[in-house]
């Protein structure tokens, strides 16, 4: 007997793709509302209300009896409303999907909601991976903690991750796709633009402050509990494996195989996690990554947007005016065109006319540009028609009192700056609650030295950070507490509240010369 060759997905090309795809969809719907069988009329009926163009039933007992010789539907004979010997011998079948047809319509759903996906960045998803793992942390520090609530926790970091990884990913690569202006309506880009350079200038702001406060506690959970807890994990999943034959260790036990499949997937999932946020400069984190590139897609929007701009204002681009010129000279029928297109294009022509210069008598208008002697045409002349601009010259403005007082406002902002730091660049160990209240520009330059600080990494193995300013010019060293309350850092536009740090700035420009003398 030969064996019956299985092509689920025959009909996704077939000619009548659309009737077979809504067919399978009529199928697939029912069977949501667990109606497993069904006759032709109840298909035909289906396709009725879908919202879709009607099909007379012979045309769907036709694209049923395709999807059954394919494989996505099985047909068993319907003896329930026989009658007469005639609806007897008349062939009457009862459908329903097969394995392998369901198996398909599920792929083929999966397949155009991720093609359809256009992601988002997940600042919720980040909110939430913080707060489940300070409560895994906490968790960790007891002797016996309840599997189930280590187990549900572990669920929840896994699935959030899973959604912040895979959306983060779709909304990257459509907006790649939007930066080079593929399938992308102009006018709706330009319409929301702002709103979008918004979206990612706020993402970036929450993943650089909540990563690094994951990463943080990642580093504050002591390996040996993370093995316990994900062991946890492993064993109430392999509780409920249900048992093979051949003599496999009983599922539930501690040292069975199922628990020690178990326990590798946990493993390779807090390994993503741990990839996912911590980092360092030779393999730096994947939100590190995520954040490099969202920045980086700002510019390359504004860019976009210039582009857009550009071809609205009508702007010529030269590349595609020669490219559609190369044209011009492969289609010319003869070279005397492809001379009069040249000579059209280039206008190299005699241009003694202009001027009354010597040329004049050495060669007559007839005579060739290649034959005749150079002609010097002053720039003015060939731009205006005139040598000379008419009228007055321009008057030169004096200057001199706007960049006296630009020259002020530098002065003067240079410094508060100054006074900032001295204020700040003690080099002395400082708690940010013992700061006290900071004027504005002494809050903009601690606003500064911090988010340099929270940005850099790694930290030391007492969670220790040391940077030094882009500039060069100033070194920060900030140190978490050991059970550090809230403070509040007063200023005159409001308060900022965070936990206290020990904090040392240090002016590396007035070390220096000391530094120098001592030597």
């Amino acid at each position: 007997m030969t064996e019956r060759v299985v092509r689920a997905f025959a009909h996704v090309d077939a000619p009548l793709s659309d009737v077979y795809r809504r067919v399978m969809r009529a199928f697939v719907d029912n069977k949501r509302r667990f109606v497993v069988h069904l006759r032709p009329e109840d298909v035909a009926e289906a396709l009725r209300s879908d919202g879709g163009e009607p099909l007379p039933v012979e045309a769907v007992e036709k694209a049923l009896g395709s999807l059954e010789e394919w494989g996505n539907v099985r047909a068993d004979p319907d003896t329930s409303r026989v009658t007469t010997v005639e609806d007897f011998y008349r062939p009457r079948y009862l459908y329903q999907l097969s394995r392998e047809g369901e198996a398909a319509e599920r792929a083929l759903e999966v397949y155009e909601r991720e093609i359809g996906r256009r992601g988002e960045l997940q600042t919720v998803a980040l909110e939430d991976i913080r707060v489940r793992l300070r409560a895994l942390r906490e968790l960790a520090e007891h002797a016996d903690p309840d599997p189930a609530v280590v187990h549900n926790l572990l669920l929840e970091l896994a699935g959030r991750l899973d959604s912040l990884a895979a959306n983060a990913g779709a909304f990257m690569g459509s907006l790649q796709r939007t930066i080079d202006l593929q399938d992308v309506d102009e006018e709706a880009f330009l319409a929301y633009k702002d709103r979008l350079i918004t979206y990612l200038e706020r993402f970036v702001s929450e993943l650089v402050v909540k990563a690094y406060d994951i990463a943080a506690t990642l580093r504050a959970v002591q390996p040996d509990r993370v093995e316990a807890m994900l062991r946890l994990a492993a064993e109430r999943e392999a509780a409920d494996v249900a048992p093979e034959t051949g003599g496999d260790p009983v599922a539930g036990e501690p040292g069975g195989e199922p628990v020690s499949a178990k326990l590798a997937e946990w493993h390779r999932r807090w390994s993503g996690l741990w990839s996912w946020f911590v980092g360092d400069r030779v393999h730096p984190s994947q939100a590190t990554l995520l954040r490099q590139r969202a920045r980086q897609a700002i510019p390359d929007l504004l860019a976009t947007i210039s582009l857009l701009q550009e071809r609205r204002s009508g702007r010529s681009d030269r590349s595609a005016d020669f490219r559609q010129l190369a044209r011009w000279f492969a289609q010319a029928p003869t070279d005397a065109d492809a001379h009069r297109l040249w000579r059209a294009a280039f206008g190299l022509s005699t241009a003694r006319h202009l001027t009354g210069a010597s040329a004049v008598g050495a060669a007559s208008a007839a005579t060739s540009w290649q034959d005749a002697p150079p002609v010097t045409i002053a720039p003015r002349l060939r731009a205006t028609g005139h040598y000379q601009r008419r009228g007055m010259p321009t008057r030169i403005a004096d200057r001199s009192a706007d960049r006296a007082r630009l020259a002020a406002l530098v002065a003067a902002e240079r410094a508060q700056t100054e006074a900032a730091r001295v204020r700040l660049a003690t080099g002395r160990p400082t708690r940010l609650g013992e700061i006290g209240r900071l004027d504005r520009e002494e809050f903009a330059l601690f606003l500064r030295l911090l988010g340099e600080a929270l940005s850099a990494g790694p930290p030391g193995p007492d969670g220790t950070v040391q940077t030094i300013t882009a500039d060069g010019s100033v070194e920060v060293t900030l140190t978490p507490l050991p059970g550090a309350g809230t403070v509040e850092l007063h200023t005159p536009d409001g308060v900022l509240y965070g936990l206290d740090h020990e904090i040392v700035i240090v002016d590396r420009t007035a070390r220096a010369p000391a530094e120098a003398v001592g030597s």
